[in-house]
C-alpha cells in the first residue's frame, strides 16, 4: 500500500510524458493502429457501401408504401363503418320514436277491460273488428320490436368492426414510424459516406454504363421506335410518361408529378395511361402476366433483387426508365446494373 501511495505522488507531467511515449511506441510498431485509427476506404468500397445502404433504404420505402397504402385503406373503412353506423342509429332512433308513439296510445286507450268494452258498445261487431286490428297491430309491434332489436346487434357489430379497424390503423402507423427510421438512418449514413467523397464522384450507386445512357434533356420525348413497339397503347402512353419524367428528383414516397420513387413512377406512369396499379413493387409484381426476359417488350415492368424492392418501366434494348435513389433522377439505365428479379406485362 506504501508503495502505491508514493506512485500517486508522480508529478502529472511525468505521467502524461511516460503516456505519450507509450502511444507513440505502439503506434509506430502497429499495435494500437486499428483501435486509434479508422481504416480508409477506397472510393470505390466507399460507392459500393452507399449503393448497399441506397438498397436498404428502398426496401425500407416499399415497406413504408405497403404499410402507408393499407392505413389508408383502413382509415377509409373507418369512415364508412361510423357513416353506416350514423345512418343505423337515425334509422333506429326513428323507430323508437314510432314505437313509443304507439305504445303510449295505447296505454292512454287501454282503462277498460276488453269484456267490458264490447258490452258497452254500440257497434259489437264493430268492436270485434277494432279488436282484432288490435290484434294486427300488436303483432306489427312485435315484429317492430324485433326490426329494433336486429338494429342494435348491428350497430354493436359495426362499433366492434371500428374497433378492429381503429387496431390496425395504429398498427400500420406504427410499422410506418418504424419503416421512416430505418429509410431516414440509411439516407443519413450514405449522405454521410457520400460527403466524404470527391464531389465528380458523387453519383454513387449507378455505374458508368447507366451515367453514359442517361439522357441530359429534362423531359425527352420518347422514340417512336420505342412506343411502336410497346405490346398496346397503354403500354406506349406509360412509357411515353415515363420519358417526359427523366430528369425528375427521387423522393421516396412520392409518386409524381414532380418527384418520384421507384413504383411511384411506374404507378403513376401507368395512371397516365387509365390503369391501376398497386402502390409497392411487392404488389406490383403481381398486377399483370410474367414475361421471361428473352420477350422484354417496352412498357414491361422489370423487377430487381431477391426481395422485389426496385422496378423500373422496360424501354427496349437491354434499357428501363427507373428512379434510382436519392443519389440520382429519373434516368434511362441498363438492366444489368441490378440484379434482375423477374418482369410483368400490364394489359
Amino acid at each position: 500500500m506504501a508503495a502505491h501511495r508514493r506512485s500517486r505522488k508522480r508529478s502529472a507531467g511525468g505521467r502524461t510524458a511516460a503516456t505519450v511515449a507509450l502511444v507513440g511506441a505502439a503506434t509506430a510498431t502497429g499495435f494500437a493502429g486499428p483501435a486509434l485509427a479508422e481504416p480508409q476506404s477506397t472510393p470505390e468500397q466507399a460507392r459500393a457501401d452507399i449503393a448497399v445502404l441506397y438498397q436498404e433504404a428502398e426496401t425500407a420505402t416499399e415497406k413504408y408504401n405497403g404499410a402507408k397504402e393499407k392505413a389508408e385503406s383502413a382509415q377509409r373503412r373507418l369512415h364508412d363503418l361510423h357513416d353506416e353506423t350514423a345512418r343505423r342509429r337515425d334509422r333506429l332512433n326513428d323507430a323508437r320514436d314510432a314505437l313509443g308513439s304507439v305504445a303510449a296510445a295505447q296505454y292512454r286507450g287501454g282503462g277498460l277491460d276488453p269484456a267490458l268494452r264490447l258490452l258497452l258498445s254500440e257497434n259489437p261487431d264493430g268492436y270485434l273488428d277494432g279488436t282484432a286490428l288490435a290484434a294486427r297491430v300488436g303483432s306489427r309491434q312485435n315484429a317492430e320490436v324485433g326490426r329494433l332489436r336486429g338494429q342494435l346487434r348491428e350497430i354493436e357489430r359495426l362499433r366492434g368492426a371500428a374497433r378492429v379497424e381503429v387496431e390496425s390503423l395504429t398498427a400500420r402507423r406504427a410499422e410506418m414510424k418504424r419503416h421512416r427510421k430505418t429509410i431516414n438512418d440509411k439516407l443519413t449514413a450514405a449522405r454521410r459516406l457520400l460527403s466524404r467523397l470527391p464531389p465528380e464522384q458523387h453519383d454513387a450507386g449507378t455505374d458508368r454504363a447507366s451515367r453514359s445512357s442517361t439522357d441530359p434533356h429534362n423531359g425527352p420525348s420518347a422514340p417512336g421506335s420505342v412506343t411502336s413497339r410497346a405490346p398496346g397503347p397503354r403500354a406506349a402512353e406509360a412509357v411515353a410518361y415515363a420519358y417526359e419524367k427523366i430528369g425528375s428528383p427521387y423522393v421516396w414516397g412520392a409518386t409524381g408529378p414532380d418527384a418520384f420513387d421507384c413504383s411511384g413512377l411506374v404507378q403513376a406512369a401507368y395512371r397516365s395511361a387509365g390503369v391501376s396499379l398497386p402502390r409497392t413493387t411487392y404488389a406490383q409484381i403481381d398486377a399483370g402476366r410474367r414475361v421471361p426476359r428473352s420477350e422484354l417488350l417496352p412498357g414491361d415492368l422489370v423487377f430487381f433483387y431477391s426481395g422485389i424492392s426496385h422496378v423500373g418501366i422496360y424501354v427496349g434494348d437491354g434499357r428501363m426508365i427507373h428512379a434510382p435513389n436519392p443519389s440520382a433522377p429519373v434516368r434511362v439505365a441498363p438492366l444489368d446494373e441490378m440484379p434482375f428479379a423477374g418482369a410483368t406485362r400490364v394489359s
